[in-house]
């Protein structure tokens, strides 16, 4: 496979990460679908264990979605900012922790976001627990599960 299609992969991924973040996006399936239009275009066995993994983690993902509450986050006041910024705070403690980073970065992003737009610390506390409760878990599950998916494909394409 040539480095463009390696790098056209690697935006699908990226977009599909930044799509789980947004509520009419299928960033899950993005995601899946570009790690399989890898395997299918690179036919090498790493390629094709690469894609049963993130086809397994995403069911796995989907089954832990259905057992959390639904997203409301619309009817709580949740912005595109403040779910950007859980990203990034996701992303980034994905990579300075490696992989189990990008929980307490999810928390923190949204934590931030909630302290600078509120100003204390109690009710940025409260307004955390009331996205997680309103369907920020779910989407800390599929962020988090579409992240180790890229990872591994990252790790598969570099050193595989």
């Amino acid at each position: 496979m040539g480095v463009w299609d390696l790098l056209l992969v690697g935006l699908v991924i990226l977009l599909g990460l930044c799509g789980v973040l947004l509520p009419a996006m299928p960033g899950s399936l993005l995601v899946w679908a570009s790690v399989m239009w890898w395997a299918l275009k690179d036919p090498q066995p790493v390629a094709w264990w690469v894609l049963v993994g993130a086809t397994v983690l995403l069911l796995v993902s989907q089954g832990v979605r259905w057992a959390l509450p639904p997203r409301r986050l619309r009817m709580n006041g949740t912005t595109l900012r403040m779910l950007a910024c859980a990203g990034a705070g996701s992303l980034l403690g994905f990579v300075l922790i490696p992989v189990l980073g990008a929980i307490p970065g999810f928390l923190a992003g949204v934590y931030l976001f909630e302290r600078t737009r509120l100003g204390r610390h109690t009710d940025a506390v409260a307004a955390l627990r009331t996205v997680m409760r309103a369907g920020g878990s779910g989407i800390l599950a599929e962020l988090f599960t579409c992240q180790l998916i890229a990872a591994a494909w990252a790790g598969a394409v570099l050193w595989g």
